[in-house]
């Protein structure tokens, strides 16, 4: 038989070693055969790492114990031969008992070495004992720790067999028959016939052999990873292999901030982290959650404060382009002229707008004032068309003359000629101003025999209103709206004025206007009264009004007939709006009903947002004003009116009440009847319910009657006022004041040994009273402040001792009185006090 070499190369390497065979012949013949692999089982590797390990720590404990005999064993012999060369001692010749002694008391010394011997070997005993346990709990946490790996070198081998299974086949039969035979010798010599020392090699042969193999095995797999994770691109290979890298600095990026927006967003438009605005916020002495809707201002702080460069900017831009779609350059004509008739109360403003009309209204209002803008357009008698609003007189419809300031060309001031410039005249002139007005001054009631025109010329010269008289550019005309004169006069100086001006429009084309009034009609849903300023209204039109929208259902002029169209300078009463507008809110005609609705919805929110953010803002004011000030009384009001500028006026002048003390919280208005949700709301927050020209629905007052609800109606606005003025006064703290009652001097001092110092006093003026506090005072300087103790005539207990009478007077806790010293008796009074 030959000698026969194989190698097979199936994923490892094999350990060359010489087996002896026997060929035929009988001769012995050295087989040199490649070892293969064994597979590797986990429990068979753990039980020989164990055995190993615990045979190996045992020998080495019973080496280190035999070692540590024999060294003790020699010290003690070195020890024995240390003692025998020791000097003996001199023994006399004639004593022989006494040279004997030694050799009698040797024995005993032997004796009493034998205890110690033994304790010294049963600590020996106890120590190999000791180390042989220690021995075998190293090699039982060896054992473990062998068999912890084994595990997981299976796991790795079984998950090499999963990745590589095509090419997972059977070793034996490619494997000679030399070779398999050489194996199994191999493997019966290393269990059987090596001895301790050779097997423990061996264990540690095969440990380190493992060791590299599995080295080889990890090497080989993170190879393998490394390719695989390369050929897949973006997959987890690949994204792991992805590095960040910290920025040396913080980017300084330019930040467009809207009119509101929320933490969490501009920290994103920043590049930081949430926290670090709301911290910022924190110092800033505002509490904010990442969620919260902070308002342009504060942003713009918040991120120039991080280094930030703020652009502002209006988020309008659907807005922007449905407004800007309409024809401009369509051909301009000339327009009636919008007047408004301002002045002040009861100086006959609608009178003299009556009177123009041919209709007497104003005897039917409510305590002779206007409480609604009425809007009207007349034709003179050369045919020209001249278009009024009448904006009541009152100061608490600031608001709502200004606005009609806003819609008008033209501002027609009334001054009664018996009263003069008044409180509301000089308003009107301020408003008309700086609305860019020009002023016709209709001096009224000059059939009146106390009238006077040059003093209102003298009065209102005081306030830049310069009439031609005296070089100025202002019109006066007299009138008298009652017997109807110089009406004709008045009304060509305003057509004169329009004149000046140039006042033009375009005719055709989609309309603008303004909203003059809106209100909720029970029948008819919202209601608007625009005013048109450019272009044709048309039944139909889209219109965009505010936060609300709609399609013009039906369209009637100022007499409540139905019309088709409106043109310029004409005022309009709208059905079909979403909901009332605010007065004063622009009214645009659009194409698209869908793109009115978004501006539309996209207003209610922006609207709904900036008024949050104001709320939490005053919210945070509101809270550190209250800490610093203490409690404030709160009067809780509920406004509902029939229409939203009386809504509007109230509400500002119920406000401008508030006091320090006394603060008016008006917190629910709204246009039409008062409702079931109102009465609700009322009982919910202990508020006062105000009607104005309203009434409340069958469910509402049952809530009222159900929760003692204060409801009240109202027509007269200084009625409303004059009511709630008389229930903030119930609200206010009372004063106290000191009032001096009387006053005694003392004339001598008296020593008791109950009462101490007793004061002999006269009373030189008022009366002493004993339960009353006092003050002593000495050279008119406040030296004490009590009260007394005891009061007496004589030797009688008195209440009060009255001008003009001795007492003697006992002050409770204090003897330093002395003659000449003064005590001053006073009482507190409460004082009511008053708005």
């Amino acid at each position: 038989m030959t000698e026969e070499k194989k190698t097979l190369s199936l994923g490892g390497t094999r350990k060359a070693s010489k087996v002896n065979t026997t060929t035929t012949s009988g001769k012995v013949k050295a087989v040199e055969v490649k070892e293969k692999k064994p597979k590797i089982d986990a429990k068979a590797l753990q039980e020989k790492a164990a055995a190993a390990k615990a045979k190996q720590e045992k020998e080495s404990a019973e080496k280190l114990a035999r070692e540590k005999a024999a060294k003790e064993e020699a010290a003690k012999k070195s020890a024995e031969l240390t003692a025998s060369k020791a000097p003996s001692v001199p023994v006399m010749p004639n004593s022989k008992a006494k040279e004997d002694k030694p050799k009698v008391q040797q024995p005993k010394q032997e004796k009493a070495v034998d205890p110690e011997k033994e304790a010294k070997r049963k600590e020996e005993a106890e120590l190999r004992r000791k180390q042989e346990e220690l021995a075998q709990q190293k090699a039982e946490m060896e054992a473990k720790r062998a068999a912890e790996n084994a595990r997981r070198l299976a796991e790795i081998e079984l998950e090499d067999a999963g990745d590589n299974s095509n090419e997972d086949f059977d070793d034996d039969r490619f494997t000679s028959s030399y070779a398999r035979e050489a194996d199994r010798d191999n493997d019966h010599r290393s269990e059987h016939s090596r001895g301790r020392n050779n097997k423990a090699a061996v264990a540690k042969a095969k440990k380190g052999g493992r060791e590299d193999d599995k080295n080889e095995r990890s090497a080989d797999r993170r190879n393998q990873k490394e390719v695989k994770g390369k050929g897949k691109q973006g997959k987890k290979g690949g994204s792991l292999q992805q590095a960040f890298t910290k920025p040396a600095q913080v980017v300084k990026a330019d930040v467009v901030i809207g009119e509101t927006i929320t933490v969490a967003e501009l920290a994103n438009k920043m590049a930081v982290k949430a926290t670090e605005i709301i911290k910022m916020m924190m110092k800033m002495g505002e509490m904010v959650t990442i969620n919260q809707v902070i308002d342009q201002e504060t942003a713009q702080l918040v991120a120039e404060e991080l280094g930030h460069k703020v652009i502002l900017r209006k988020e309008n831009e659907l807005e922007e382009a449905i407004l800007e779609d309409r024809d401009t350059n369509a051909e301009k004509v000339t327009r009636a002229p919008v007047v408004t008739i301002m002045g002040h109360v009861d100086h006959g403003k609608t009178s003299l707008l009556d009177y123009i009309r041919k209709a007497k209204v104003a005897a039917g209002e409510a305590g002779g004032i206007t409480q609604h803008i009425g809007a009207y357009h007349v034709e003179t008698d050369e045919g020209k068309m001249i278009t009024f609003l009448d904006t009541p007189g009152h100061a608490a419809f600031t608001s709502m003359r200004a606005r009609g300031a806003k819609a008008t060309d033209i501002v027609v001031l009334v001054v009664a000629a018996d009263d003069g410039v008044m409180p509301q005249t000089i308003e009107a002139i301020q408003h008309a101003k700086a609305a860019g007005a020009p002023l016709v001054v209709a001096v009224n009631k000059i059939d009146k025999p106390e009238a006077n025109p040059d003093r209102v010329e003298q009065e209102l010269l005081q306030h830049e209103v310069i009439s031609e008289k005296f070089g100025g550019d202002v019109q006066f005309v007299p009138v008298s709206a009652k017997q109807g004169m110089g009406i004709d006069a008045l009304l060509e100086a305003i057509v004169l004025q329009s004149e000046v001006l140039e006042l033009t429009a375009v005719k055709d084309g989609m309309a603008s206007g303004v909203v003059i009034e809106s209100y909720l009609d029970k029948g008819r849903g919202p209601v608007a009264t625009i005013l048109v300023q450019s272009g044709t209204l048309n039944k139909g039109d889209i219109v965009l009004c505010g936060f609300e929208y709609g399609r013009v259902r039906a369209m009637r002029d100022e007499n409540g007939k139905d019309i088709d169209s409106a043109g310029p300078s004409i005022p309009v009463e709208v059905l079909g709006l979403s909901g009332v507008p605010a007065a004063g809110d622009e009214a645009t005609v659009v194409r698209d009903e869908k793109k009115a609705r978004e501006v539309a919805l996209y207003r209610q929110g922006k609207f709904r947002e900036v008024k949050l953010a104001r709320q939490q803002k005053a919210k945070l004011e509101n809270m550190f004003s209250n800490m610093a000030a203490g409690d404030v009384a709160e009067l809780n009001i509920i406004v509902k009116a029939d229409v939203q500028g009386s809504v509007e006026a109230i509400s500002q002048s119920l406000t401008e009440l508030s006091t320090d003390e006394v603060k008016v919280k008006i917190i629910g208005s709204g246009v039409g009847g008062i409702t079931e949700t109102d009465a609700t709301l009322a009982a919910a927050s202990n508020a006062i319910m105000v009607g104005f020209n309203v009434r409340a629905d069958a469910s509402a007052r049952r809530v009222i009657e159900a929760e003692s609800i204060d409801l009240r109606y109202y027509s007269i606005i200084y009625e409303l006022l004059n009511d709630v003025k008389a229930a903030m006064t119930g609200m206010l703290q009372p004063e106290f004041k000191q009032e001096i009652i009387g006053l005694a001097e003392v004339r001598d001092v008296f020593r008791h040994p109950k009462f101490g110092a007793i004061a002999g006093c006269m009373v030189t003026e008022g009366i002493v009273k004993r339960n009353n506090p006092i003050r002593v005072l000495r050279d008119n300087v406040v030296i004490f402040e009590g009260e007394l103790e005891s009061l007496r005539r004589f030797k009688d207990d008195v209440g009060e001792v009255r001008n003009g009478m001795e007492c003697g007077i006992g002050v409770k806790n204090y003897n330093d009185v002395k003659v000449g010293d003064q005590i001053e008796v006073f009482e507190i009074v409460e004082i009511k006090r008053s708005i």
